[in-house]
């Protein structure tokens, strides 16, 4: 009986991929066919499925643009971007929907050694240091029963050097993890999705207004108070804003 249940789960299984990529191609045609809001239609249903893919988000976002809707389009690229982020496509078409932003924020640029160790720790992701750290502990261990049972001086010398040296390369993957680790529970992007967003220097509507932001515009979430996020803009300017007005990635 418990075949059978296994077997009619992976035929549904199979329906539902088959209808899903009916739809999709059934939603490319619509946009070939410049009907750009039934294809945005039938994109969204196969994303409420559950299903995700960058280029569901890539067709979702472009056909938005064909719309001009802003802070959709950037948003769905930016989704398809997290999905395939060595595809030049989809970074190319987000540059161009950016450049219809009203807000004009600077970046500022990171330097000296929090800059390297950024860039070191985004070489791999977390899995990938940690695994890196399980290597090297094997070298370790490896290298001390050498050391421990060699009866060469020389054999010795070089596995004990060798020891020290995977042990601080534990130590350096594992330091590494951890901060890919916070780096990633700390990136927490959003798009502006108001047309005009108020953001206050308190989380409530009688505090004095900081600034405004237009849609598109791309933000980091810092905190969450009841309806107010605390959003940061790249030029490092903190504030509040409801949380209607933005929409996290």
């Amino acid at each position: 009986m418990k075949i059978v249940l296994y077997i009619t789960t992976f035929l549904f299984s199979l329906i539902i991929s088959a209808q899903d990529v009916a739809s999709f191609e059934n939603a490319n045609t619509l946009y070939n066919q410049g009907k750009y809001a039934e294809a945005i239609d039938m994109y969204q249903s196969i994303l409420d499925k559950g299903v995700h893919s960058s280029e569901l988000y890539f067709n979702l976002a472009n056909a938005h643009y064909k719309l001009n809707n802003i802070a959709p389009s950037i948003y769905y690229y930016e989704k398809a971007d997290l999905l395939a982020p060595n595809d030049t496509d989809i970074k190319n078409n987000m540059a161009f929907a950016k450049n219809m932003t009203i807000d004009a924020i600077d970046v500022i640029p990171e330097a000296g050694f929090s800059k390297l160790l950024n860039n070191i720790s985004n070489y791999m992701s977390f899995d990938g240091w940690a695994k890196m750290a399980v290597i090297f502990v094997f070298c370790f261990v490896v290298l001390f029963l050498i050391y421990y049972f060699s009866y060469s001086s020389f054999k010795k010398r070089l596995s004990f050097i060798g020891s020290i040296a995977s042990l601080f390369l534990i130590c350096i993957s594992l330091a590494l993890a951890f901060h890919k680790y916070n780096l990633v529970q700390k990136d927490r992007p959003a798009i502006v999705f108001a047309t005009e967003s108020k953001v206050k220097s308190e989380p409530n509507n009688r505090s004095e207004e900081s600034f405004r932001l237009h849609e598109g515009t791309k933000v980091q979430v810092l905190d969450t108070v009841q309806n107010w996020k605390k959003i940061k803009l790249s030029d490092g300017k903190t504030g509040w804003v409801i949380n209607e007005d933005i929409k996290e990635l």
